[in-house]
C-alpha cells in the first residue's frame, strides 16, 4: 500500500479484519458502510462514520458490531475547526507520534448488477475529549493498544463489553496544528497536506 495524506469519503482506506483463517488480515476497504441488505450502494456515502452511542441499536450497524470488526490503521486525522463561518483545517496526531488505530466496522456488498463484490467500511465516532472540544464536539474512537486485541476479537459478541471500549482517547496524549485549506479536495494527497501552518 502506497502512503495517504488525504483520504476522502468513498476512497479506499487500510483496514485490519480478524479472520477464523488465515487469522489477522491487512486489505483496503471502500469507505463508507454499506450494509449487506442494502439495495443502494449510495448509502455508503451517508455513513462514513458510526456513533458509537447507537452501533447496538441501528440495523445498520447491530450486525456488523457482532461479528465484523475493524482497525483502521493512521498517523492522524483532520477535523475543520469554527470560527464565525471560516473552517480551519486542523491535523490531529498523537503527541508520540506513533501509528494508531480507528475502531471500525465493516460489511460485504454483493448485489452489484455487474456482480463485483463490494467490501466496506465505516469508522465509529464518540463524544470529544477535553482536547478536541475546541475543534470539534465529535471525534473518531481511537483505541488503545490493549484494547486492540478485544476489538478484534470474534469470541466477544456482547454489546455491552464491545461499548466499552469505545470511550474518548486520553486528551493529554493528542495534539494539533493548522494545515494548508488543500486538504478540502480530495484533488490533493501529497505530503504537503500535512505540513504545519501553525502549532498550537
Amino acid at each position: 500500500m502506497v502512503p495517504r495524506y488525504n483520504i476522502a469519503p468513498t476512497q479506499n482506506i487500510a483496514a485490519i479484519l480478524n479472520k477464523e483463517s488465515p487469522g489477522r488480515v491487512l486489505t483496503e476497504m471502500r469507505w463508507g458502510l454499506i450494509p449487506a441488505w442494502a439495495d443502494d450502494p449510495k448509502i455508503g456515502n451517508r455513513m462514513i462514520n458510526a456513533r458509537a452511542e447507537t452501533l447496538a441499536e441501528k440495523p445498520s450497524f447491530k450486525r456488523s458490531l457482532a461479528k465484523k470488526r475493524c482497525l483502521i490503521p493512521a498517523d492522524g486525522f483532520y477535523e475543520w475547526k469554527k470560527n464565525g463561518k471560516a473552517k480551519t483545517p486542523m491535523r490531529i496526531t498523537l503527541k508520540n507520534q506513533e501509528v494508531f488505530a480507528f475502531a471500525g466496522l465493516w460489511d460485504t456488498w454483493n448485489k452489484n448488477p455487474k456482480g463485483e463484490t463490494v467490501n466496506s467500511c465505516t469508522i465509529i465516532t464518540c463524544e470529544a475529549n477535553s482536547f478536541m472540544k475546541s475543534i470539534h464536539d465529535r471525534m473518531p474512537v481511537i483505541l488503545r493498544k490493549e484494547a486492540e486485541d478485544d476489538w478484534l476479537d470474534l469470541n466477544i459478541i456482547e454489546p455491552a463489553k464491545l461499548l466499552k471500549l469505545l470511550s474518548p482517547y486520553p486528551a493529554k496524549e493528542l495534539t494539533a496544528y493548522v494545515v494548508s485549506s488543500m486538504v478540502n479536495s480530495p484533488r490533493y494527497d501529497g505530503p504537503e497536506c500535512v505540513k504545519p501552518l501553525l502549532r498550537r
